[in-house]
């Protein structure tokens, strides 16, 4: 699917519409030190294995792409609900 990279849309912050730039939001980067990291590997170690079974079969093809709207104004930042997308490509479009 594509998308334009700068998007005329509704911005709470502005009260207006203004035009947002569009880019895919991309997870960060898990923190090793979280509570429930540090629990999951404490339950890994030693003997017996991985503790949660592998999955072998994904029922799922596609992952959900989240979009990025940023007001080009005031720089406030909008997250557009994910849909099941295989690629997501961000076009300039020529006028």
């Amino acid at each position: 699917m594509k998308v334009p990279k700068t998007i005329t849309t509704y911005c709470p912050k502005c009260k207006t519409h203004t035009p947002h730039s569009v880019s895919l939001y991309k997870g960060g980067k898990r923190r090793t030190l979280a509570e429930g990291q540090r629990r999951y590997d404490r339950k890994n170690l030693g003997y017996g294995g991985q503790r949660k079974p592998e999955q072998k079969r994904f029922a799922k093809v596609t992952k959900k792409a989240v979009l990025m709207l940023k007001c080009t104004k005031c720089g406030y930042v909008i997250m557009k609900p994910g849909m099941r997308i295989k690629k997501m490509e961000i076009v300039e479009v020529a006028k």
